[in-house]
């Protein structure tokens, strides 16, 4: 299936996130909001995505940008899933429920940007001390022993 049909479907099953689709260097995307992120992500997994290769996080500062990376292995395409989450709150739905694989990708999100997956069987950090003080792919940490380069904000 090519991106143009992906979207096709995509817009006859799910009329009100075709919008929402586009491609973008040579991959589908689908930016939605935190508020409609498990909805969208289940769609996607009756439409036959299922596989979750990643889950990450971008700081754009004001805000995060949670990114996630889905494969439809029997019809050979693929899509990225973004969504903007407020600096002040960000929290979204876990997708654990519809992809086990979810679990650990979300907590090193949790645990280097401070997202907290809403609905997480267990969510706790993944990679540093339970007593570590911060999250450190967040533009606003501070450490004194980090030299930040001039160019950095």
């Amino acid at each position: 299936m090519s991106l143009v049909e992906l979207r096709e479907h995509l817009c006859a099953t799910f009329p009100d996130l075709c919008p929402l689709f586009s491609i973008e260097f040579g991959d589908g995307v689908l930016q939605v909001g935190p508020e409609r992120l498990h909805e969208a992500m289940e769609g996607l997994k009756t439409l036959g995505f299922d596989m979750l290769g990643m889950v990450t996080a971008v700081d754009f500062g004001e805000e995060f940008e949670l990114v996630y990376r889905l494969r439809a292995r029997e019809m050979g395409v693929a899509i990225i899933v973004r969504a903007r989450l407020p600096r002040h709150t960000p929290r979204a739905a876990s997708v654990t429920d519809l992809w086990p694989a979810a679990d650990w990708h979300e907590r090193e999100v949790y645990d280097l940007f401070g997202i907290v997956f809403e609905g997480h069987p267990d969510l706790r950090r993944i990679l540093l001390p339970d007593d570590w003080v911060g999250h450190p792919l967040r533009k606003d940490y501070e450490d004194p022993s980090i030299i930040r380069r001039p160019d950095y904000r």
